[in-house]
């Protein structure tokens, strides 16, 4: 079996644009929670041979609150050949919020674990 190669040149407005190295036969399917949820359309690249273009419109369907995880996946081999990461919504905030409060307590802590060192260390 030939190795599959799919390389993401740009998601703009809700279109996945890639180059695809393979065998002419692979389809290319999106897939969210397993479930397809669109196809892409994969034509010859004509200005180098062997490679195709890829293009897949991605349905409005797949953003919404929280996190949703695109898998390109060749229809030959079953092989996942790219991912795309989607994060939106309320509940994303907050927890960012959470988080960097979080660090800056942190942070917090090793300047004044750095502070206090450096006083012990200068008085000796």
């Amino acid at each position: 079996m030939q190795d599959e190669t799919l390389t993401r040149v740009r998601l703009l407005a809700g279109r996945y644009e890639g180059f695809f190295a393979g065998s002419p036969d692979t389809g290319i399917e999106a897939l969210v929670a397993g479930q397809v949820i669109a196809v892409a359309q994969v034509m010859p690249d004509p200005t180098t041979p062997g490679r195709c273009r890829v293009a897949i419109d991605l349905p409005a369907t797949v953003i919404g609150d929280g996190v949703q995880v695109i898998t390109l996946r060749s229809t030959v081999s079953g092989a996942a050949l790219d991912r795309i990461t989607l994060m939106a919504g309320a509940a994303l905030d907050e927890d960012i919020r959470a988080d960097l409060a979080l660090l800056r307590d942190e942070l917090e802590l090793l300047k004044r674990a750095f502070r206090r060192h450096c006083s012990e260390t200068i008085l000796r």
